[in-house]
């Protein structure tokens, strides 16, 4: 797994903060300044790529601060003048403790189960499964905050000028007050310490740092539309404080003096659905600075500074799903004892090559945009209004930014909120649901060039089949391993969430397509034997489960669901949706495929998985002419005709069964699904739609879906995706539907630009990856493909798509090849 491998601190940290200068350089279509070697040169200050949100308010609502993170804790930085609030969170501060969610008498009820179903007594199945089939509990844990950083500066007064912004480039959130003034925060992957320095050369100042416990906490679903009250009680922006008193504080809590100018708090986790909290954890705050530095009670003191390093490190005693032994407060002493013997400059310095390291590998610009000296919440307000083609392209770049600091090699995964949530009890439990939202976090992650980020994905499927296996066994009688829709930190399998959604086996193997989907875009032998046993456990569960139609339409799942949505009023509970079937025909045959490249003896299990594959149910058209969701042509009564989820078109994306060139009848029945959905939906089933009309070529239906992503109504004003409330899947979905406009690779062939909108007259792109492990620059002018760079193993014939046209390129001896 040599491409997961993190290579921070491998390259110089290089210049250029805000905007970076956008080159194309002879022989190579694109290169930004501080590249080595053939790709560095000049270009005009016009090229230039749009890399900074930036505000001239500090924030009021949590949706209004800014992240920063390293994968594994971070915070929101709200960049607020008179009282900073930094917000903080731990990747692993999920409620409650290992447990065994399964329901004992599962195994007996599923025969029953699965005979009503057949008999087509679906409410009677639903209320069966709702008893006996549910873990226990019902839910699974939340993940939670790990408190505030109030930081109070005294005599703090309205300055004469205001900038609050998050520099993509360089991860850092910074606030300008007035010409001298700077408060500069990041999380460092190097040091792993979120780290906030604040300066003011020619005048002292002093500051009290608390630490909030977020014990009653709520959330804000403002969107930008809505007028937002910034200011404290009386007064203006520049003056909001908040009470850093806790009104009641748990008992388990403590924070105290813990050395030279650090504060030691000590804690631990929430119980929840009645599974103890059997997590503690620490945060350890050290102020270093040239001014007076006290630690007095529960709270740092500093007085007459000009330059002020507070480093923050926080840890749970979680060692994996299994174990929680860990010594958090170990952990946070040794962590910032070591930051603190670097000084500003080489932690800033070392922060920033392990950023560059990765977020540099891949650039785009969206025409030549004039530099816009509009906030980015009055980009967003005016994007459905106003063209504006760079918002595009940051929209990538956010996201990119957004992956690296939420999931790195050695973290949780993303889940719901990425890594960033202000409360005990978010909405959904700001778990993983792998009956999309989990897999949508990484759809950019390929194409993006962010491979490294996959990593925490495949250590939490790896610690899914462990646990999936026990409920394969004994829920199901079945060998292999299975995860239904929802899981946690715990690793929870077990069907949750009532029979409307809970019912669904397909979440084990959907992941799996995900970890293969990282496989095409880097090829690698140690890779693949490491997630093989991962794809045959998958697929052995399906052998043992799959159930024979009553009607003759082949092998099915049962009982299932297409996931969330109804076929009846109040009922989901079905056998055989097609979306099942789809994930089934992708997980068996790329078991296959990876028992071949690895040369595996077991040619019993591949017979079962290609006689098994064939027996799967086809897709089919109903009575209106739409993709069938479900087996039966249910799709005309379903009471909400624009739900949310399209699960059905799982097959076009992020799968390629159905496609423009080979299936174009079920193709156009897909689009009359979608024109009756509609486009409009929560963020993350708008970002959906936008993948899907961009696979399918149709470049300004995708744009205009686009462009309501990214403005007031699906776009919070610090760029987050609204639901509402919050979840990240929009952001990366999104991200992935811009780049599905511009390259595209299925099917054995790269297409380029084949959902161009006609608003994106001209740009280019660097650094895009397609699978076969190929990397691209390409540029455009006049709305038309002028010129492409193909970088990959050197011999490699790669099948490019040029409209109509079909070109075989050899790549040389260096592993590039020039297009046009």
């Amino acid at each position: 797994m040599a491409e997961m491998a993190d290579k921070a601190g491998k390259e110089r940290t290089g210049g250029g903060i805000a905007r970076r200068e956008f080159i194309v350089a002879a022989g190579l279509a694109l290169a930004f300044p501080g590249l080595a070697g053939a790709r560095a040169a000049v270009t005009s200050t016009a090229d230039r790529e749009d890399l900074a949100l930036w505000y001239d308010q500090p924030a009021g609502p949590w949706v209004e601060a800014l992240p920063v993170g390293n994968g594994r804790i971070g915070a929101m930085v709200f960049g607020r003048v008179a009282q900073e609030r930094l917000q903080l969170n731990e990747d692993t501060l999920f409620a409650g403790g290992p447990h065994n969610p399964n329901n004992p008498a599962m195994r007996a009820a599923l025969p029953r189960v699965r005979a009503l179903i057949d008999a087509g007594r679906y409410q009677e199945a639903s209320d069966l499964a709702e008893r006996d089939l549910l873990g226990k509990p019902g839910r699974q844990m939340p993940y939670g905050t790990a408190g505030d950083l109030l930081i109070d500066f005294d005599d703090a007064t309205a300055p004469a000028t205001y900038r609050r912004s998050l520099d993509l480039d360089s991860a850092i959130a910074t606030t300008q007050l007035g010409s001298a003034s700077v408060r500069e925060v990041f999380a460092s992957t190097a040091d792993q310490v979120v780290v906030a320095h604040f300066s003011s050369p020619g005048k002292t100042f002093g500051f009290q740092v608390r630490y909030r416990h977020p014990d009653k906490a709520t959330y804000d679903s403002t969107r930008l539309t809505e007028p937002v009250t910034q200011a404290g009680k009386g007064g203006a922006a520049w003056d909001h404080r908040e009470d850093a008193r806790v009104s009641q504080r748990p008992a388990s809590l403590s924070v105290r003096g813990d050395g030279a100018g650090c504060l030691l708090v000590e804690g631990h986790n929430i119980a929840s659905f009645g599974i103890d909290g059997a997590l503690r954890y620490a945060v350890r705050i050290k102020a270093v600075g040239d001014g007076e530095i006290v630690v007095d009670g529960d709270r740092i003191e500093v007085r007459n500074a000009t330059q002020v390093t507070l480093l923050v490190a926080l840890a749970t005693s979680y060692v994996d799903f299994r174990d929680v032994s860990g010594d958090p407060v170990a952990i946070v002493r040794r962590q910032v004892d070591a930051a603190a013997r670097k000084p500003y400059g080489m932690l800033k310095n070392d922060h920033l090559a392990a950023h560059r390291a990765q977020f540099r590998n891949f650039a785009l610009r969206l025409d030549i945009p004039a530099q816009d000296r509009r906030t980015t919440k009055a980009r967003i307000l005016d994007v459905e209004r106003a063209p504006d083609p760079a918002m595009a392209a940051l929209y990538v770049q956010y996201a990119r930014y957004l992956l690296l600091s939420c999931s790195r090699p050695g973290s949780q995964p993303a889940n719901l909120q990425g890594l960033w949530n202000e409360g005990v009890n978010p909405p959904w439990g700001s778990k993983y649901t792998i009956n999309i939202n989990t897999e949508m976090n990484y759809w950019p992650a390929g194409p993006a060039n962010l491979g490294v980020c996959v990593e925490p994905l495949v250590r939490m499927v790896e610690d899914l089949a462990v646990n999936g296996a026990v409920t394969a066994r004994d829920g199901y009688g079945a060998r292999g391993w299975v995860a239904h829709h929802n899981t946690d930190l715990w690793r929870s399998t077990a069907p949750i969430d009532g029979a409307k959604y809970g019912i669904w086996p397909m979440g084990g193997a959907w992941l799996c397509m995900s970890l293969w989907d990282h496989y095409e875009y880097h090829p690698d032998a140690a890779y693949l034997r490491r997630i093989y046993p991962l794809l045959k456990g998958a697929s052995q569960f399906f052998l043992d489960t799959l159930v024979e139609d009553p009607q003759g339409r082949g092998l099915v799942t049962s009982p299932s669901l297409s996931p969330e949505n109804a076929h009846r009023p109040g009922v989901a509970l079905c056998a055989g949706p097609a979306m099942d079937s789809q994930i089934l025909r992708d997980l068996f045959a790329v078991t296959a495929q990876a028992h071949a490249l690895l040369l595996e003896k077991d040619k019993e299990f591949v017979a079962a998985l290609e006689k098994t594959r064939a027996r799967l149910p086809a897709d089919r058209i109903g009575a209106q002419g739409q993709l069938q969701e479900w087996l039966d042509d249910w799709d005309a009564a379903a009471p909400e005709q624009q739900h949310r989820h399209v699960s059905h078109l799982y097959a076009i994306y992020p799968s390629s069964q159905l496609n423009v060139r080979d299936t174009p009848a079920l193709i156009a029945a897909a689009k009359h699904t979608l024109n009756t959905r509609g486009d409009k939906s929560t963020g993350w089933a708008t970002a959906w739609r936008l993948c899907l009309w961009a696979r399918m070529g149709e470049g300004d239906r995708a744009h205009a879906i686009l462009l309501g992503l990214m403005g007031p109504e699906r776009s919070y004003p610090n760029l987050f995706d609204a639901h509402p409330p919050f979840q990240i899947d929009g952001n990366f979905g999104g991200a992935a539907g811009i780049l599905e406009m511009l390259v595209q690779s299925w099917g054995g062939e790269i297409r380029l630009l084949p959902a161009l909108p006609s608003s994106w007259r001209g740009g280019a792109l660097r650094g895009v990856r397609a699978r076969g492990g190929v990397e691209i620059d390409i540029e455009w002018k006049a709305g038309r493909f002028t010129r492409a760079v193909l970088r990959g193993p050197a011999g490699k014939v790669v099948q490019i798509r040029d409209g109509a046209q079909l070109v075989a390129l050899t790549l040389d001896g260096n592993g590039q090849a020039i297009y046009r």
